[in-house]
């Protein structure tokens, strides 16, 4: 490693840590208001992480809104991502029973039933609302810990930190590569015994997954959610996160089945077009909490609004593509 990348480490892990402590001794009014100032100036700027999410969202609301509109939407989502942030500071010192209590759980029955069954559960998420503060509810609702599989960050004292945060929520995480055992060996292991996991699958890492389509337009989606779950016999259950006034929100889908006849893989890509689906109904009626800053569909980049999505074959003209 080069000294200036070793500098740029150091500040990066620096700043964090400094964000960390400096939050918590903000006032929460006063923390919320930096940082929602602080998104808005962002969207202001329109580096090039806002541009490509300007021109998700332009795909997510199906290219109807107009320029001002657009701008508008990407402002909230900046604001959104921020207040993500904020709270992500805040939440290992806020009290558990006030996250529980601000969170409203839509298809609680889902996860009761999946329960019931005595198997393991794999929760599918995208990048939307705050899924730490779904995390904390989790955690709460389960009696004990989750796993969840974590990307490995640079420097690695920064990923050290958030692996500790997320551990003092009551997670247990893995990481995504690098760790003493593949995360997916010890993944199958802890649905078989019956343990739950959640999954963020809405941004393809690797470039291996399956493909989905995804508001209309062709993606790819890591197919391990789907697969663990075929493996193990555990409930694949798609949900979103969301903001809800000065709480949260938690969408849990039906299950989405994973076995019966056909080749694994088809069925795991079937599977997974399902929680691309979910996601993308949940994600339209609130598109402002989706935080994907990245590029999603190949001909989507930041460089301005995307052309038309090449409507399928035999699609109805009059209906409209949600997945």
């Amino acid at each position: 490693m080069s000294r200036r990348a070793a500098l740029l480490d150091r500040v990066t892990d620096a700043g964090y840590a400094a964000g960390w402590r400096a939050v918590r001794l903000l006032p929460e009014p006063v923390a919320r208001a930096l940082f929602a100032g602080g998104g808005a100036f962002a969207a202001h700027r329109g580096g090039r992480g806002v541009r490509q999410l300007r021109a998700n969202l332009d795909v997510v609301t199906g290219g109807r809104t107009t320029d001002a509109e657009l701008d508008a939407l990407t402002r909230r989502a900046m604001q959104s991502y921020a207040r993500y942030w904020q709270e992500a500071f805040r939440l290992p010192v806020l009290d558990t029973d006030r996250v529980v209590a601000n969170s409203t759980m839509v298809g609680r029955e889902h996860l009761e039933a999946a329960r019931a069954r005595g198997r393991g559960v794999v929760i599918a998420l995208p990048h939307s609302g705050n899924w730490d503060a779904a995390g904390v509810w989790l955690v709460r609702w389960l009696n004990g810990p989750f796993v969840t599989v974590a990307e490995r960050l640079r420097p690695e004292s920064l990923f050290r930190r958030f692996v500790a945060y997320r551990e003092g929520l009551g997670m247990r995480v893995l990481p995504l590569t690098g760790g003493e055992r593949p995360s997916t060996t010890v993944l199958k292991e802890w649905l078989t015994a019956g343990g739950t996991t959640c999954l963020l699958v809405d941004r393809d890492l690797s470039g291996a997954g399956v493909p989905v389509r995804f508001f209309g337009r062709m993606s790819t989606m890591p197919g391990g959610p789907a697969l663990l779950a075929a493996q193990t016999g555990a409930t694949l259950l798609p949900a979103v996160c969301q903001f809800d006034g000065a709480g949260w929100r938690f969408v849990v889908h039906p299950p989405v089945p994973v076995d019966g006849p056909g080749r694994l893989r088809d069925r795991v890509t079937a599977a997974m077009q399902q929680v691309a689906d979910a996601f993308a109904t949940t994600i339209a009626e609130r598109p402002e909490d989706w935080h994907v800053l990245g590029r999603i569909w190949p001909e989507v980049g930041p460089e301005g609004r995307p052309a038309p999505a090449p409507r399928p074959a035999g699609a109805d003209p009059t209906q409209a593509v949600t997945g």
